[in-house]
């Protein structure tokens, strides 16, 4: 099996909610998503000769999806009280409200599912919280 792996970051804030520690809190992280994908066979013609995929087009789809939460204030749905979301837009603050607690694990899932939509096919994203902190998505 021939597999590719390219990263990409991200800086954002975030907060979980009903979390019973630091994370409550709102925090920032910068956030390293590594994305692999896989294939057994390479391109048998044309300049796609010997490759699995084109390189330079992985980066950047991988990049343009971590640079959709770029600097971002990233929310779970309903977690925040309507006046708070009213002041913060009032304030003209980037936020991205995702449908899932935003953990490094739902996040790992939730790129697994972009990359995947882009027609890769992905073994594995792991999406870091800090350099030493990961969560990894896999199927």
């Amino acid at each position: 099996m021939y597999q590719l792996t390219t990263h990409a970051c991200f800086d954002s804030a975030h907060f979980l909610s009903g979390y019973e520690g630091k994370c409550s809190n709102i925090h920032g992280h910068r956030w390293k998503l590594e994305v692999t994908v896989q294939n057994e066979t390479l391109e048998q013609t044309g300049q796609m000769r010997g490759m699995l995929v084109d390189f330079g087009q992985l980066k950047d789809d991988i990049k343009k999806i971590a640079d959709e939460f770029d600097h971002s204030f990233i929310i779970e749905e309903g977690t925040l009280k309507e006046k708070t979301v009213e002041a913060l837009r009032e304030e003209e603050f980037r936020m991205i409200f995702v449908h899932f607690r935003p953990t490094a694990e739902n996040f790992a899932k939730y790129f697994y599912d972009r990359v995947k939509e882009n027609g890769y096919d992905v073994k594995l994203v792991k999406v870091y919280e800090t350099p030493n902190n990961m969560a990894a998505y896999g199927e």
